[in-house]
């Protein structure tokens, strides 16, 4: 399909903008590029009639997130004008990882609980492939309390992955113990039981616990914190 466009882009988005139309852009875009629907449609890998029944009929009401990225690269204008809501705009190409409203040194709480969903954080996809997790398994959460100083703060965010029970390695974990969600290192023996350790300190370790005795939330694998 050969693009022989009359009118830039800009041009366009000015006629078309005023009514804040995603379909009639479209149309507008097609049209001045001396394109048509079959070759568009194709374009994004749908039935040959698609992006007709789209302008036409308005079916789909609403263009596919890859619909709208290969569109908006093929004719090099924002999303935003193909009906991308915010959302969509401002974390194009990246992976969203749910915050929830829990502390972790003391209190109930679990890391499934949606109604404790506080919003959520993007990231860079390649970034997150260097963690050996599904990104479904990921949460963050705010540490409480300094247990864990100085490797981890007091309003800190952490980002916990879901613990399956087939990573036994050493390192810094939630966990539930004596109806508490807290923090701590664990150290895995090799008869079953686990060291809890605080980084700080002036807190107390648990040595020799019986693994049974606690729940192991999830494995703490990244942390953010502010600097001033």
């Amino acid at each position: 399909m050969k693009k022989t466009a009359n009118r830039s882009p800009s041009q366009i988005i000015k006629q078309t903008m005023g009514n804040e139309d995603a379909r009639e852009t479209l149309r507008e875009l097609i049209k001045s590029n001396g394109d048509d629907y079959k070759g568009i449609s194709e374009l994004i890998g749908r039935n040959p009639s698609y992006i007709q029944q789209y302008i036409e009929r308005g079916t789909p009401k609403i263009l596919a997130e890859k619909d709208r990225i290969i569109l908006a690269r093929y004719y090099s204008v924002n999303q935003k004008i193909l009906g991308a809501p915010d959302e969509a705009i401002a974390n194009q190409g990246l992976e969203t990882i749910s915050k929830l409203s829990v502390g972790v040194s003391a209190g109930a709480g679990n890391l499934d609980q949606m109604e404790s969903l506080a919003g959520k954080i993007a990231f860079d996809p390649k970034w997150l492939r260097q963690f050996p997790y599904d990104k479904k398994t990921l949460s963050i959460v705010s540490v409480d309390g300094d247990s864990m100083m100085p490797t981890l703060s007091s309003g800190d965010d952490i980002m916990v992955a879901r613990y399956d029970g087939a990573r036994r390695k050493d390192g810094i974990y939630v966990l539930r113990m004596e109806d508490s969600l807290m923090v701590k290192r664990l150290s895995f023996g090799p008869t079953g039981m686990i060291d809890v350790i605080s980084d700080n300190p002036s807190y107390s370790d648990w040595r020799n616990i019986d693994a049974n005795t606690i729940t192991i939330i999830g494995h703490v694998i990244w942390v953010g914190r502010k600097i001033a």
